[in-house]
């Protein structure tokens, strides 16, 4: 069983900026053509991504932290239930909220999966040009 300081030790090495996911997202955004703002704090949930002139923000949600499959997977935690459960189900409300501002505060949304990135960047690309294009940019 681990110790606490080991726990935590792990934990600390949990990026919130710079995952591989964001890296691939990035790169291939950049290599289409499409120019963007990194970890953008002027907008509420601060986006991984964000298209300024076309007012779309992209985010980068790994499929453990932001509860993809939920509840159903939600039974597969095995230790720490209680906490895990509450941290993640936190984590999907901040997510629908900042989701809802953002609307109300008129840019376009798009989140991606991890695995999604993973394993089909390109269509991933291919979304976000839509988008910025549909709103007359880029």
């Amino acid at each position: 069983m681990k110790t606490r300081e080991q726990i935590s030790f792990n934990m600390s090495r949990v990026k919130s900026t710079g995952s591989k996911i964001e890296r691939t997202l990035g790169k291939a955004l950049w290599a289409s053509g499409i120019r963007y703002r990194k970890q953008y704090r002027k907008l509420p949930g601060k986006p991984d991504f964000v298209i300024v002139c076309a007012k779309v923000a992209i985010f980068c949600d790994s499929a453990f932290w932001h509860g993809y499959g939920w509840p159903a997977a939600a039974h597969e935690i095995k230790s720490n239930r209680e906490f895990w459960i509450q941290k993640i189900q936190g984590n999907i409300a901040r997510d629908k909220a900042v989701n809802q501002t953002l609307a109300e505060l008129g840019w376009i949304i798009l989140r991606f999966w991890d695995h999604e990135i993973l394993t089909n960047t390109a269509a991933c690309v291919d979304q976000v040009v839509s988008v910025a294009r549909q709103r007359g940019k880029n």
